[in-house]
């Protein structure tokens, strides 16, 4: 931060955005935790240009489908049945997301996620970095992920 008028702190356009970024990413955060997977819990925000909230999601199963224990247990079941928290985000918005800004936790978005929410216009892609010793077959996906929105002109943020 650099004085302003009066000897105040003033944040420059880079830290403004980077505070919310930082905020936003705490509300996915927060939204992960309401997934029942046992194993991997994910949220997702979808906030629009003039920093509100269009919506947000965790990853789950459909509401009408049974969701107990024995089913998150059965991975092969699990990977069949489960929408991720992008999708729920982007299904729960109630208005066209083109332009809007993805927040996701803990990680970037997969690469089948990102093909759809670029297609539904999210224009940005934000995310924690991935730690340290994440997992070869996670990376290589979200690697695709970024190289779709490289494609697609979407700015990607890992903080």
């Amino acid at each position: 931060m650099t004085p302003g008028p009066g000897g105040a702190l003033a944040e420059s356009p880079e830290e403004r955005r980077r505070r919310w970024d930082l905020r936003f990413l705490d509300l996915a955060r927060l939204v992960a935790r309401w997934s029942k997977d046992p194993s991997r819990q994910v949220g997702a925000a979808v906030v629009r240009p003039d920093r509100s909230v269009a919506s947000v999601g965790f990853n789950g199963f459909p509401a009408a489908m049974p969701d107990g224990a024995a089913l998150y247990a059965d991975k092969a079941a699990k990977r069949s049945r489960i929408v991720h928290a992008e999708i729920n985000a982007t299904l729960f918005a109630r208005e066209p997301v083109r332009g809007y800004t993805l927040y996701t936790w803990p990680y970037l978005s997969c690469d089948r996620c990102a093909a759809q929410l670029l297609q539904a216009g999210i224009a940005r892609f934000v995310a924690p970095r991935p730690p340290a010793g994440a997992s070869p077959e996670g990376e290589a996906l979200r690697a695709l992920a970024r190289q779709y929105c490289a494609e697609c002109g979407a700015e990607v943020s890992e903080l």
